[in-house]
């Protein structure tokens, strides 16, 4: 009976682990519509932002805004944006993946690269590589919002216009379906009308075609030029939180939902081995009292 007693606690505990898990991709499942629901309603500003300083790098402006001059690539900034918490799949691990490539290939061209990170998972992980970390933002992923990632934002920023970093990309999870994230590196900074080809940018810009030309601006373009541009390092910085705060919950709950399955299975199995072993005690006990009565 040692042996059925050791299986009933096993079940027992499998039990418990599947109602923990069960619980957790009801949670997952209720926070991720409300994801999406931020990611989609936040993709239109994103997009026509985007759309906007596009077309004005495209422009032959007299006054010729930092963000738009390039410069010889010799330090790199780099924000991830990653998780705060575990128990999401392979989707950090994916992520890290991708961003550890994109440093061999920056070190490659003898570009030293520095971090700015949000989430806990992504200071962790910027630390395990031994890349200085310039900010750091963590335990904001009950309530991802603008005002949140603007202090890492202008960190970020300032390091650019001082000349500490002469580049800057953001590393996060694209949000394709909810079987589907990628992994995505986007180049920010400088801003120029045609992407490197060997970056994953979300939306493509067209190569400058036409005569030269120019906005007519009110008031100074130097304010009006600062503050869009700045706008869009933010809008494009909070876009990539609500992107993986998205993906983050569609992968927890596809992995809490296999975790589930994988439990019912186990338990499964577990109440086979229980009733062959229960049935062979039984016929064990059958056996020697057959057999004593038999001798006697």
């Amino acid at each position: 009976m040692a042996n059925t007693k050791e299986i009933r606690t096993k079940i027992k505990s499998i039990e418990s682990t599947k109602k923990i898990t069960r619980a957790m991709e009801m949670v997952a499942v209720s926070k991720m519509r409300r994801a999406q629901e931020r990611m989609l309603a936040s993709r239109p500003y994103a997009e026509k932002i985007f759309n906007v300083v596009d077309h004005l790098a495209k422009g032959h402006s007299v006054y010729r805004h930092p963000f738009l001059v390039p410069r010889p690539p010799k330090r790199a900034g780099i924000i991830l944006v990653a998780s705060d918490r575990g128990l999401c799949g392979g989707l950090n691990v994916n992520l890290f993946r991708a961003l550890v490539e994109k440093v061999i290939r920056l070190k490659d061209k003898n570009i030293e690269p520095f971090m700015g990170t949000l989430g806990k998972k992504a200071e962790l992980f910027a630390k395990r590589l031994g890349i200085r970390i310039l900010a750091s933002l963590d335990h904001w992923e009950s309530n991802p919002s603008a005002h949140a990632e603007v202090g890492l934002a202008r960190v970020m920023l300032a390091a650019y216009y001082s000349g500490e970093i002469d580049t800057l990309y953001i590393v996060y999870n694209s949000f394709i379906n909810t079987m589907v994230q990628k992994p995505t590196i986007q180049k920010i900074l400088p801003i120029a009308p045609a992407p490197e080809p060997e970056e994953e940018d979300r939306f493509k810009l067209e190569p400058q075609v036409g005569k030269p030309w120019d906005y007519i601006y009110e008031p100074e373009p130097t304010q009006l030029i600062d503050l869009l541009l700045n706008r869009f390092i933010e809008a494009q910085i909070y876009q990539a939180v609500v992107e993986n705060y998205a993906c983050e919950q569609a992968a927890r709950v596809v992995a809490m939902k296999n975790a589930t399955e994988n439990a019912v299975e186990l338990i499964g199995e577990f109440k086979l081995a229980y009733n062959q072993a229960r049935q062979a005690a039984i016929t064990q006990e059958l056996s020697e009292i057959i057999g004593g009565a038999s001798a006697v």
